[in-house]
């Protein structure tokens, strides 16, 4: 498995480097849909990265943002984002990173989160623990949702339709805050090292977490869906945290299902 990680960061770096110059450049953006951008850092990225992946494990299965699936005839899958933070990026907002999983019969096996603006690299491997820059990482130790600080994300599509805005309401108001950084899988990352203590987010890609959450894990912490059921990288949402606030993260968020949440919205009136 060593020769997996070792190959996924040495990918990761050199995506991470190619991206470095295009964001010296600014690239001009492009629309994929009626918010979601793409850039040509995007697409020379991922290029890069299919390129040296179909040369290392030509037998590989690969599933990436700007280009989807591409089947092969083993039991591996590579999930790529070769620039997870898009928006960011384009506006110069430094929170991005290139992301990589490998999953091996439906098991997450190996991942890195990149963040090349900060020469951070994390890494896991199933059953051997996670990494920034070769020193071992764990969750926080924070053992009181009160104490917690977290991190959520809203979508760019749909937005109309997405309903966080209610567990964001509820879990400000009882945590020492919510970050909103735009990086999905660099939240997980800063789950796993203790920078945060919990993650949630609606409408996640697999590749957005698939690196992340296995992160997570490895650094000691827990996935579920936002229900409290097993996490799955299809899944329609996630709750990442460092385990000992986990059970209050689901129990707040069980209100906001069944509509009983314990803080109402406030009302916007006349001045």
């Amino acid at each position: 498995m060593a020769s997996y990680l070792e190959s996924a960061v040495s990918i990761a770096r050199e995506a991470g480097s190619l991206l470095l110059q295009f964001a010296e450049r600014r690239p001009a953006f492009e629309l994929k849909g009626e918010f979601d951008l793409v850039t040509a850092a995007d697409r020379a990225s991922e290029a890069l990265i299919l390129d040296r992946l179909r040369s290392r494990f030509p037998t590989h299965s690969i599933l990436a943002e700007e280009t989807g699936a591409h089947a092969a005839s083993s039991d591996f899958r590579w999930y790529v984002d070769p620039l997870d933070g898009t928006t960011n990026f384009a506006h110069s907002f430094p929170m991005w990173n290139v992301t990589l999983a490998l999953e091996q019969a439906g098991q997450m096996i190996a991942g890195v989160v990149y963040d090349p603006l900060r020469d951070e690299m994390f890494t896991a491997e199933r059953g051997a623990g996670a990494y920034l820059n070769g020193r071992r990482i764990h969750v926080s130790k924070a053992a009181r949702f009160e104490e917690s600080l977290l991190a959520t994300g809203f979508p760019s599509r749909r937005r109309h339709e997405n309903v966080n805005v209610h567990f964001f309401h509820q879990a400000a108001m009882f945590s020492h805050g919510i970050r909103r950084a735009g990086a999905a899988a660099l939240d997980l990352a800063y789950v796993a090292c203790g920078r945060l203590d919990g993650f949630w987010e609606f409408g996640l890609n697999p590749w957005d977490m698939a690196a992340g959450t296995l992160m997570v894990i490895e650094a000691g912490g827990a996935c579920s869906d936002m229900k409290g059921q097993p996490h799955s990288v299809g899944g329609p949402h996630l709750i990442a945290s460092n385990g000992l606030i986990h059970e209050g993260i689901v129990s707040l968020f069980a209100e906001v299902w069944n509509g009983k949440p314990r803080i109402p919205l406030p009302q916007i009136g006349p001045e």
